[in-house]
């Protein structure tokens, strides 16, 4: 649920972002890069994808809409119809392998995993078993619109607090990182209290969190992966003591998942427990911030957007609708085939691992007129599928999109005559195979 921004209708049309103003109405979101080469060239991983995916997505589309990608050895699927067929069908597609770790992890990684006691069973992402909807039942409790919009005097509180300390900053320095000290940290304060999560900072849950991300997601070197399991470990202990120690408040979701059955009428099992935990710790911070900094960043550099944002009905809620759909934070994710099937003129095995191009669907003109363009009162902007659809939609989209729209007004409300560092220069991107999101976002004034 996008908060209400009551009004009159929006116009359904990429005009009428700045009303009568002369500036850029429905701006293309990035400069055009250069075409991109061969698909047997296109490294998921490479400066070239992550800077600039859009044209390797378009030839994706048109030339291969599945593809099999012979670096990761995945089958890629980018077409809006295709992605949302699979989704639509966990039985064949089956998302067992959505939280499997991209890059094979080392001896030294998994030794520290293991002693850790580290283990993900399936819990939320991952499971095609019959436990998936009572679990999902109990997470979606927390991040119901209604509890959400509950919670908004929350998040804007949270917001106007750290937005008081970056002016501080500004007015001191010059210049701050609103990434690090504002995009991140409001969605880790606010999950914290939304979930009665204590006895850890902020700051340690992200570092955790990245570091899960990091190692799952990413591709890095052996050493690397040593010094993230070791992060992931500490994640892990902690969880599971916090879980194991039966000390939780009742409502909280600790307390409710302890008090959980199975279908069976078995309680459910304390790594399950943990596991779903570890997904929603991660998912409910680190995406969310992710996203918001890509808002931010973009409705500085969309002319005559900041000026209006905060107080214009229904703008701040259609920039982050235009956002998700054009550049989620969670790009990819994955699936597996149960058995043969055909899927988008491609004959598929059983075993076939697939990567969902989720940002490229947001862009597919078979959906979207002028997909490359930003138009924040599109009118079919939600058909995206930034958060998947079905069975296992993600359960926390009420939530990101609200923190996303409440950080757009209080920032541009609290900042309104901040801009960009330095406008001309592309900030360094996270470029992990399912997450992509600028890393820095240096305001002055």
């Amino acid at each position: 649920m996008i908060i209400p921004a009551g009004g009159s209708p929006l116009p359904d049309t990429c005009a009428g972002l700045v009303g009568s103003h002369d500036s850029a109405v429905g701006s293309t979101a990035h400069p055009a890069p250069r075409p991109p080469g061969h698909l047997d060239h296109l490294d998921l991983f490479g400066d070239d994808f992550v800077r600039a995916p859009y044209p390797w997505l378009e030839l994706l589309r048109t030339a291969a809409p599945v593809h099999h990608d012979s670096g990761t050895g995945l089958w890629l699927v980018s077409r809006h119809r295709d992605v949302r067929q699979v989704l639509l069908d966990p039985a064949v597609f089956r998302p067992d392998n959505a939280q499997d770790a991209v890059t094979p992890l080392p001896v030294a990684a998994l030794r520290s995993l293991a002693r850790a006691g580290f283990a993900l069973p399936p819990a939320l992402a991952n499971n095609s078993t019959d436990s998936h909807a009572g679990l999902r039942q109990v997470v979606t409790r927390f991040f119901s619109p209604r509890r959400v919009a509950a919670f908004v005097p929350v998040m804007e509180r949270i917001a106007d607090e750290l937005l008081l300390s970056v002016r501080g900053r500004l007015d001191t320095d010059g210049t701050c990182d609103v990434f690090a000290s504002f995009a991140q940290l409001l969605p880790c304060r606010v999950l914290m209290e939304l979930l009665g999560i204590e006895g850890v900072a902020p700051a340690t849950l992200i570092r955790w969190s990245d570091a899960s991300l990091e190692l799952f997601w990413g591709n890095p070197s052996s050493r690397r992966q040593a010094e993230l399991a070791a992060l992931v470990g500490e994640f892990y202990t902690w969880l599971s003591a916090t879980v194991e120690a039966g000390t939780a408040a009742p409502d909280s979701l600790i307390g409710t998942l302890a008090r959980h059955r199975l279908p069976d009428g078995e309680r459910l099992d304390t790594k399950v427990a943990v596991s779903v935990c570890f997904f929603v710790l991660i998912a409910g911070q680190s995406t969310t911030g992710q996203l918001i900094t890509t808002v931010l960043r973009g409705a500085l550099t969309e002319p005559g957007l900041w000026q209006r944002v905060a107080h214009e009905a229904g703008l701040a809620e259609g920039w982050v609708e235009e956002t998700l759909r054009r550049e989620p934070p969670v790009t990819t994710w994955r699936r597996v085939t149960a058995q043969p099937v055909r899927l988008g003129g491609a004959e598929l095995p059983a075993g076939a691992r697939l990567l969902l191009m989720l940002m490229g669907t947001g862009s597919d003109p078979e959906v979207f007129d002028e997909p490359e363009k930003m138009c924040p009162h599109r009118p079919n902007a939600r058909r995206h599928l930034a958060f998947g659809v079905g069975d296992h939609r993600c359960p926390g989209a009420s939530l990101a999109r609200t923190e996303a729209v409440v950080a757009l007004r209080a920032a541009a409300r609290v900042l309104p005559h901040v801009q960009l560092a330095d406008s001309s220069t592309e900030p360094p991107m996270l470029g992990l195979l399912s997450f992509r999101a600028p890393l820095h976002l240096a305001v002055t004034g």
